[in-house]
C-alpha cells in the first residue's frame, strides 16, 4: 500500500499527506503445494448450482438474514454507503493518550508532509506541545475506522483503532491472598531485570531459525532441531520467588 495521497482535515485548516504503513510482514512466504507432484495449489471460486467456476466480475455481495435467503449488494450499493469524503482524516476531538487502552490499537501508519507544509509543521508542533493525540475518522479500502494521530520524532503517526464492540473485555482481576513477603520478592524481581527498551535487540528466533534452514536444505544439509531449554516446575511460589532471584 505504497504512497496513499490524503488530507488531514484540522477545523478549516486542509493538510495534505502521504500515508504508508509502518509495519511490514517479516513472515518467510511459503507456497503451498501438492505433496505427491509438488505442484503449486490454486483456489478456484466455484458454485455449486452451476457446476462452475465463477469470475470476480460475477461476484456480489450477499447479507443471509434467513437461512439461504440473501440481501444482495453490488459494488455500486456499497459505495453509495461510504462516508462523502473518503480521502479525507477528520479531527473530531483531542484526547489524552493515556486514557487510551492499547487493547484498541490495530495498525499503524507514517503520515508525511506531501512537500514543504507550514501547515503539518505547526500541526505537528502543536500536537508535541500540548501532548495530545488528534481522534479522528477515515476510510481505509471499504472500512470506515476511528484512529488516533499523535506526535513522534519522525512525522504525525496514525494508528487506527478497534470499535468498542469488536473488543472482547475479560471480567475485572479477581486477586488471591498474596502474602507481604511474597510481594517484596516479586518486586525485587522485577527491579532486578528491568532494562531499557530497545526493540532492535529483540529478534524473531522463528524466523531466524526458518532462513537458517532454508539455507542448510539448500546446501543438502539437515535440518537442525532447535535446543529448547528445560525448566523445572516449582509449586511452591516463595521457593520459586527465592530460586529465580539467585538466578542471575
Amino acid at each position: 500500500m505504497p504512497n496513499i495521497h490524503n488530507n488531514i482535515s484540522f477545523g478549516l485548516v486542509n493538510i495534505p499527506v502521504i500515508m504508508n504503513p509502518l509495519i511490514k510482514d517479516n513472515d518467510t512466504s511459503f507456497n503451498q503445494l501438492h505433496k505427491k507432484c509438488l505442484n503449486r495449489i490454486h483456489y478456484v471460486k466455484y458454485c455449486d448450482h452451476c457446476k462452475s467456476e465463477v469470475k470476480e466480475k460475477d461476484i456480489i455481495k450477499g447479507y443471509e438474514y434467513e437461512k439461504d435467503r440473501f440481501l444482495t449488494f453490488p459494488k455500486e450499493e456499497l459505495n453509495k454507503l461510504k462516508p462523502e469524503n473518503e480521502k479525507e482524516i477528520e479531527i473530531v476531538s483531542f484526547v489524552d493518550i493515556k486514557e487510551i487502552d492499547p487493547i484498541y490499537y490495530e495498525r499503524s501508519y507514517i503520515l508525511k508532509a506531501e512537500k514543504n507544509s507550514k501547515a503539518y509543521d505547526l500541526f505537528c508542533e502543536a500536537l508535541k506541545k500540548v501532548k495530545k493525540g488528534a481522534l479522528a475518522k477515515t476510510v481505509i479500502g471499504n472500512k470506515f475506522y476511528y484512529c488516533l494521530l499523535r506526535f513522534a520524532p519522525y512525522g504525525i503517526v496514525m494508528t487506527t483503532l478497534f470499535f468498542n464492540e469488536e473488543v472482547l473485555k475479560p471480567d475485572d482481576l479477581k486477586k488471591g491472598k498474596i502474602k507481604e513477603k511474597e510481594l517484596e520478592l516479586a518486586i525485587k524481581l522485577i527491579e532486578e531485570r528491568s532494562s531499557k527498551f530497545e526493540p532492535e535487540k529483540y529478534e524473531d528466533e522463528y524466523q531466524n531459525n526458518i532462513k537458517d534452514a532454508i539455507v542448510d536444505k539448500l546446501n543438502g544439509q539437515k535440518v537442525k532441531t532447535v535446543k529448547k531449554s528445560s525448566k523445572r516446575q516449582i509449586n511452591d511460589l516463595m521457593e520459586a520467588l527465592e530460586k529465580s532471584l539467585k538466578k542471575k
